[in-house]
């Protein structure tokens, strides 16, 4: 199905200034929102307690918060509706041990003359577990920017790897400055969402690039800004269908996936714009800058081809018994 005129190429890399300009400002956004606000560590990663409650009526948070002030270890605690107003969740820095070993029994006892209520979920992450969790969320990243890296370079050429990787980097630091903004608890479901971005938007700049590679095959002009804007056109409909019918998925799961994957798909949301718009107005006129010269990778084309035939000659004849 072609939403774009497959036959007309687009001009985009006249606009390419803009679009690192805009790039720009998003990023250096982000590292300010990291740097003055931080991340808001959740229970997986900080450690502590959470304890969701349900009341039968509107929960009376004041009252609550009122009680909680009066116990030493509770005091400090947040309380925050969760999705409706019956609906609350409480979170405190300190393990199950500082209350008990039964947390959910102490502030059930506590909240006794709030209403009528129910604890719905008790989840408890000692401080040790939650720093571990935390430094293999920022190892599994890591892992997978350095396996991207050499999967794109053996792949293609240097070049497409360190564009793709640099994309990358910009879709999970505007992630990330999107968290920080919103104050999303960073959890397991957080680090689910920043890979499932970074698997998007490298399977996007895959299929321009390889678009790109087969255009450097067939067209005529030695100008990269040409073939770019060409592969690019070529692969604008599958590319748009792709990110619209991916954000239609998304965008259910924000409006009726409940709280407990709000989070996930809202940094989901933003991740596969800024997806889509680093594959195609980041990484690929990146080449551009890193001076992609298309006769000598034609030559590097060629001689890759040449091996490939003279293997397939050579196991022709082994097969026919002349080696």
């Amino acid at each position: 199905m072609q939403i774009f005129d497959s036959g007309k190429v687009y001009n985009f890399m006249s606009k390419k200034l803009l679009f690192f300009a805009i790039s720009s400002v998003l990023m250096i956004g982000s590292v300010f929102l990291l740097t003055t606000r931080g991340l808001n560590y959740g229970i997986d990663f900080a450690g502590g307690t959470l304890i969701q409650i349900r009341y039968d009526k509107p929960a009376p948070l004041d009252e609550i918060r009122a009680k909680f002030d009066t116990n030493e270890i509770l005091k400090n605690a947040s309380v925050t509706e969760f999705g409706s107003d019956e609906e609350i969740v409480i979170r405190y820095s300190g393990s199950s041990d500082n209350i008990g070993s039964n947390p959910a029994a102490v502030v059930s006892e506590l909240l006794s003359d709030t209403g009528n209520f129910e604890v719905r979920r008790v989840d408890v992450v000692g401080p040790k577990v939650g720093s571990e969790l935390r430094q293999k969320g920022i190892m599994a990243l890591s892992v997978s920017l350095v396996l991207i890296l050499a999967y794109i370079a053996f792949r293609f050429e240097w070049r497409f790897a360190i564009a793709a990787i640099l994309g990358e980097v910009h879709d999970v630091l505007i992630a990330l400055g999107f968290i920080s903004l919103l104050r999303i608890d960073v959890n397991l479901d957080t680090l689910a969402a920043i890979l499932t971005i970074i698997g998007y938007s490298l399977n996007d700049t895959i299929i321009i690039f390889d678009r790109i590679r087969e255009g450097i095959r067939v067209s005529k002009s030695n100008e990269v800004n040409r073939v770019i804007n060409e592969s690019v056109s070529a692969t604008l409909s599958r590319t748009t269908m792709t990110s619209v019918t991916t954000l239609l998925t998304v965008l259910t799961l924000f409006f009726f996936g409940g709280d407990m994957i709000h989070g996930f798909s809202s940094i989901m949301l933003v991740g596969i714009i800024i997806g889509t718009f680093s594959s195609i107005f980041i990484s690929a006129p990146m080449l551009v800058w890193f001076k992609f010269d298309i006769p000598k990778y034609r030559v590097h084309l060629s001689e890759i081809e040449k091996r490939k035939k003279e293997k397939e000659k050579i196991r022709a004849m082994y097969e026919k018994g002349t080696v």
